[in-house]
């Protein structure tokens, strides 16, 4: 069977089937709970009712009430309009994390028009890419010159790009920042053309009573978010209101004890970033939660902040609590006010949940999902049964399945290793204009996430890898985790990825590449040694490279794809 064909309806049914995993619930969450699937502007509608004067957004200690937050969405949405937005519209929004990510986001969607989220750190050509892909027309950025040359630029370059509207970085800081900002970061900041694009104020200088717009929650596309691109051209995933709202819901439910109206959720991961943009911002709006907002992770800024803020839901990545296990004068800090933290993005080492518990005292818990799904599928229970290793239980109204690789009509039984295949109401819409690649990831509305993994006998799912990063030893399949949990075990190491690369003997071979904790002492030898119990010889990495810095992607996840590069690049070398 091809990838694209669709599953027979005996199979269907099969997998329809609700697995264990209902049974074996967190105590007061029910798997069939109802889900709260609403166009996404009525979050800042409704917390602005219920919590009007409670702060929504503190960024850099500057607050944002509810009631505020809805006055400046509804006056941006009218100066969208303006503008000639309309429903369906491609709004890029380009920006760092700011009170101008949440007015923008939406607004877009107040007004039925689709968010396409772009990273302030792509060059050019993605940039391009992007808007040339998505037939974006308006994009919203900012005035710093790391960014908006670049969006400038694709007033030529791309044709559907016709209005860029430009957000000071000075009046988003607290008043003696901004005018600091303004006198000391001069470099800093774009020169912007008077005809080159709107600026902030112009925009927002409107009544704010916006056009209303029907949106039809399960048919008009939210949001397009790209896919990362590390096998392709990115695509974007078509994110309707009923997805994302479907996923803020199950994410709600899976906090029985939360508290509307007094959370403090803490934002380092970028908004623009799937993760993000569900965990942090949607479910802090839906929650009438407090969003501290900072620009970009930096790991002294950030126990500042919770030492100061004191926020009690903490989602980020693997990396982000390996650097705070890992900071020096760490006592300084009280981290006691965290409650929840939810790791996602990347496999969390036992080692450094563990710590990080210990540290703080909150309970930290792995979750899975991908952009394709809202993103979240699965997660560890907050209360009750966590096990070690697991990326948990699927989320209300979501079934997961375990396929054949090389038969994906047969489902596999409880602890054998395949596909892992989820269907919710979470899961895209489809890839935008992407009809083949739409069928190929999608058979019979279930989404295949070419991960592998397998299900206990209680519905909980363990990750084993991502099929592309399976290496082929001597016709035996070797994955990355496995190695890379054994080499976190080591009290040196701070950091570990592997990768497959080309061996004589058995085609392919693991190599690990090791950033150790800081002041620590490690060679090869004594590393291979110290993995002699823990690993067979054939998982064995045949290399292992120490280096100061392992590459990350944007969110600060461990990034394979330039380690894979280096890697074909020496063999290329060596045939010259």
């Amino acid at each position: 069977m091809r990838q694209s064909d669709t599953l027979p309806g005996d199979i269907l049914k099969m997998a329809n089937t609700t697995g264990p995993w209902a049974e074996h619930y967190p105590e007061g969450i029910e798997w069939s709970a109802p889900l709260d699937q609403c166009p996404l502007h009525h979050y800042i509608e409704s917390s602005a009712k219920q919590f009007g004067d409670r702060p929504a957004v503190d960024f850099l200690d500057r607050k944002t009430t509810y009631a505020e937050l809805e006055a400046l969405v509804n006056r941006a949405a009218k100066g969208l309009q303006a503008l000639g937005a309309s429903k369906g519209t491609r709004i890029g929004l380009c920006l760092p994390n700011t009170p101008y990510s949440v007015i923008f986001y939406f607004a877009t969607l107040k007004i039925g028009a689709t968010v396409v989220n772009f990273n302030p750190l792509y060059v050019e050509r993605e940039i391009a890419f992007q808007i040339d892909d998505s037939e974006t027309e308006i994009m919203v950025t900012m005035d710093l010159e790391v960014i908006y040359p670049k969006i400038a630029a694709m007033l030529t370059q791309t044709p559907s790009l016709k209005t860029i509207v430009v957000c000071p970085m000075s009046q988003i800081l607290p008043p003696i920042k901004g005018l600091l900002f303004r006198v000391l970061k001069k470099k800093d900041i774009a020169t912007v053309r008077e005809n080159q694009a709107v600026a902030y104020h112009q925009l927002m200088n409107n009544d704010g009573h916006p056009e209303n717009v029907d949106i039809d929650v399960d048919e008009d596309i939210a949001v397009l978010q790209y896919t990362g691109g590390t096998t392709g051209q990115p695509k974007g995933a078509m994110l309707t209101h009923s997805n994302l709202s479907a996923n803020v819901s199950q994410v709600k439910l899976w906090f029985p004890n939360l508290a509307p109206g007094e959370e403090k959720v803490l934002g380092v991961l970028p908004l623009f970033h799937v993760f993000a943009m569900t965990g942090v911002m949607n479910f802090a709006v839906a929650t009438g939660a407090e969003m501290i907002l900072l620009p970009r992770y930096e790991l002294e800024q950030t126990l500042k902040t919770i030492n100061k803020k004191a926020p009690t839901l903490f989602p980020a990545v693997p990396t982000i609590y390996t650097s705070i296990n890992n900071a020096p004068d760490l006592s300084k800090y009280n981290l006691s006010a965290i409650r929840y933290c939810i790791s996602g993005g990347a496999p969390l080492p036992l080692e450094v949940k563990n710590q990080f518990e210990q540290l703080t005292g909150c309970r930290l818990v792995e979750g899975y999902g991908l952009s394709e799904c809202s993103p979240v599928a699965t997660c560890n229970a907050l209360q009750g049964i966590n096990k070690e290793g697991s990326i948990g239980l699927p989320v209300p109204g979501t079934e997961l399945s375990i396929h054949d690789i090389d038969d994906p009509e047969q489902i596999l039984g409880p602890n054998d290793r395949g596909e892992v295949w989820i269907s919710g109401p979470q899961v895209m819409k489809g890839y935008w204009r992407r009809e083949e690649e739409t069928q190929q990831a999608l058979p019979g509305g279930w989404l295949r996430t070419g991960d592998t993994g397998y299900m206990d006998e209680e519905g909980h799912f363990f990750l084993v890898d991502r099929l592309k990063d399976l290496i082929l030893c001597s016709g035996y399949n070797v994955y990355p985790r496995n190695i890379e949990e054994a080499i976190y075990l080591h009290s040196s190491v701070a950091e570990v990825t592997v990768i497959g690369i080309a061996d004589e003997y058995r085609g392919e071979a693991p190599k690990a590449f090791v950033k150790l904790k800081e002041g620590e002492t490690l060679n090869e030898m004594d590393l291979i040694e110290f993995l002699a119990d823990k690993l067979s010889k054939i998982e064995m990495p045949s290399v292992i490279e120490f280096r100061s810095e392992l590459p990350k992607t944007l969110i600060g996840k461990l990034s394979k794809k330039e380690l894979i590069a280096e890697e074909l690049a020496k063999i290329e070398d060596s045939k010259g």
